[in-house]
């Protein structure tokens, strides 16, 4: 169980300038880095440890039964492991390790270089080793004096003995009442470099798995060194202070400061391994479920292990009778897992409500909500059962970060926004996302298969699907196959400019004679003229989620999917329109190039008698973009979930760059206001 170090200096601190207590991690690391050989001395820590654990444990004991009690009764019976039949202690390295050890005068300085002698001693010993062994040394001498405490007033060898050993003089009523408050501080730092120890044991037996599948362990190995160092030198301390509290010098080592460091480093280990447990217990998770969708079989045995730790089963929340039931309602049944954190916006619940209006009229599609939220606190939990009120239909009800995140993360690839993976009875996977179909084809996607999305993202008629809603008059127009600008930008000037120019080209003489019927939509105005923020919010939504749609399968772009995105890089522009038939896109355009065409129809408008509207305005389209050079950028919001690894120019054959931004509305919901 060996652990590296990086190189370092092997110089020593000052200790005439620096205190131990207020060096670094890394100056001390500094210090023992040098008296690290290699690990090539082989023997069973395991079975020391557990002997060192079993004699500490019942020391600990007397001495509070000695010193809290006052009485010497026998020690209470202690659960104790046993160490392998054929293990045979290293006992003359223990008496060297204790020599050093012995009879030091109580300083900082002098327990530092003891230290240093004891690590360079046990230099070709795994980091843990040396600790086991520091403590073994101590717990054979520490061991000795309370067993001879213990027993000699009923036997005349341990009496003999421990006069020898000088147990008389600690037990002596004045005495031991003088260094009552000496004696538990010492017990107390045994205990709690007995416990340093067990936990860096811990670590390192966790140290088999992968620091990919478990990153926290790199942090918390990597300070092992630091952490046997303390132990040490406060084994040391401890000591000395044995030494001192048998002697008639009436000298003490102070022990407060080692106590302090020790309780910290426990603290902090313990964190370390708790998070360490938890992501072993997310990779065990990760690969039971990767092997579980390679061959399912039932879907509510998929849900059972993608949501809860071995055996922690939770009921289901329901939402339309505000009632627990069994996970066993989603047997067999078609089951649509809506997955967010809780930063979910009304919109995001309110689209799924129409599918569940209508998979309620028969029983074989389920929706259940899962909440991914990292550490619940209690105002999460009220923000859950805020949310959970607005949700008629399932919802997981497990406080707990749910067993299958990674995979969830990794595989499906969620980044913090909704979305919705959709099983069959037999829990096979039908769709990794169907949130982009259903924010674009509402319940027209039922049952939200990915043959079905490649269906309807196949056709050409899509602008209709986004823009219902965002005006009554849509369908309407749609319908009479009407054509429609819907336009928008950043700057106010452009907006009124364009509504002026579109307005008097859609009332022109030439087009009304063509009997061409134009209408001119401001998108994001409401039905009476007012802004509504929300409206182009879910305008813009649509039209990400469409070419999310079109994007994370097919690898070439086809007429459509340029079209989309080459009205995605309009978005934050001062100016973009779009002209449509119906719901047919014609073309989308810069502001710039668009609104030239407007102002300069008096050159073309002669062609629409020849060619028609539709072919003139986009040749004379063509004309102007020949003409201008606008930079073609698209943001694609990294939560989206899986990303084009490459994007081709919808303006030009060219392969588009890669640029990585930040950005902050500093509100929640985000993705879904004006960007």
């Amino acid at each position: 169980m060996a652990t590296k170090v990086g190189s370092a200096s092997s110089q020593h601190p000052n200790k005439g300038n620096l205190s131990l207590f207020t060096s670094t991690d890394h100056e001390i690391l500094n210090q023992i880095y040098a008296t690290h050989v290699h690990d090539d001395e082989k023997f069973d820590v395991e079975s020391l440890f557990i002997i060192v654990e079993n004699i500490l444990k019942r020391a600990t004991q007397i001495v509070d039964n000695v010193v809290l009690q006052g009485s010497q009764t026998t020690v209470e019976h202690l659960d104790e492991k046993m160490p392998k039949a054929s293990f045979s202690p290293p006992l003359c390295t223990l008496k060297s390790i204790s020599y050093e050890m012995q009879c030091k005068a109580p300083s900082e300085e002098v327990a530092y270089e003891t230290t240093l002698s004891i690590l360079n001693k046990l230099s070709n010993y795994s980091w843990d080793a040396k600790a086991v062994l520091t403590l073994a040394a101590f717990a054979l001498n520490y061991g000795e004096f309370w067993l001879l405490a213990q027993n000699q007033s009923s036997d005349q060898l341990a009496k003999s003995v421990g006069t020898l050993r000088r147990v008389s003089i600690l037990l002596k009523g004045p005495n031991l009442q003088k260094h009552r408050q000496a004696l538990i501080e010492l017990n107390s730092v045994i205990k709690a470099t007995l416990e340093v120890i067990e936990c860096i044991f811990e670590l390192e037996k966790l140290s088999n798995y992968d620091t990919k599948d478990v990153p926290a362990l790199s942090t918390g190995v990597d300070h092992i060194p630091v952490d046997v160092f303390w132990a040490i030198i406060t084994v040391v301390a401890s000591t000395t202070q044995l030494c001192c509290l048998t002697s008639d010098e009436g000298k003490k080592q102070e022990l407060s400061l080692f106590s302090q460091k020790l309780n910290v480093i426990v603290s902090k280990l313990r964190r370390q391994i708790t998070i360490c447990k938890q992501q072993i217990e997310e990779t065990e998770a990760y690969w039971r479920l990767v092997k579980l969708f390679r061959t399912p079989t039932e879907v509510m045995e998929v849900f059972k292990g993608l949501i809860f730790t071995k055996d922690k089963l939770q009921p289901l929340f329901d939402g339309s009778t505000r009632k627990p039931v069994s996970i066993e309602v989603l047997k067999r049944k078609n089951v649509l897992l809506f997955i967010s954190g809780l930063d979910i916006s009304d919109d995001d619940i309110s689209i799924l409500k129409p599918i569940h209006e209508l998979i309620s009229k028969e029983d074989q599609y389920k929706i259940v909500w899962i909440p991914i939220v990292e550490q619940w606190t209690e105002d999460l939990q009220k923000k859950f059962e805020m949310l959970r009120a607005k949700m008629p239909w399932y919802v997981v009800q497990y406080f707990s970060p749910i067993a299958g995140i990674r995979f969830i993360k990794e595989k499906w690839h969620f980044k913090g926004k909704p979305s919705v993976v959709v099983l069959s009875p037999q829990g096979r996977v039908e769709s990794d996302n169907a949130i982009h179909m259903i924010r674009v084809w509402g319940v027209k996607a039922f049952p939200f298969t990915t043959a079905v999305e490649e269906t309807l993202s196949s056709n050409k008629d899509w602008i209709g699907s986004i823009a219902t809603g965002v005006n009554p008059n849509i369908e309407s127009w749609i319908k009479e196959e009407k054509y429609i600008f819907f336009y928008g930008g950043k700057d106010n000037e452009w907006i009124q400019q364009f509504t002026k120019r579109a307005t008097a080209l859609a009332n022109d003489p030439v087009i009304k004679e063509a009997r061409i019927s134009i209408e001119v939509l401001l998108v994001g105005k409401g039905s009476k003229g007012e802004d509504n923020h929300s409206l182009l919010g879910r305008f813009w939504t649509g039209i990400e989620s469409m070419f999310i749609s079109k994007t994370r399968r097919k690898t070439e772009a086809d007429a459509v999917t340029l079209e989309i995105q080459k009205l995605l890089s309009y978005k934050n522009e001062s100016g973009w329109a779009v002209l449509s038939k119906g719901s047919s896109v014609v073309l989308s355009g810069h502001g710039t190039t668009i609104l030239k065409v407007l102002e300069e129809f008096d050159k073309w408008k002669e062609l629409v008698r020849e060619k028609g509207f539709e072919l003139s305005f986009r040749d004379y389209h063509n004309q102007v973009l020949h003409t201008s050079h606008i930079c073609c950028r698209i943001d694609i919001p990294n939560s989206s979930g899986k990303i084009p690894e490459i994007m081709k120019c919808p303006d030009c054959p060219r392969i588009m760059e890669t640029y990585i931004s930040f950005k902050c509305c500093h509100i929640d919901g985000a993705a879904n206001s004006v960007h």
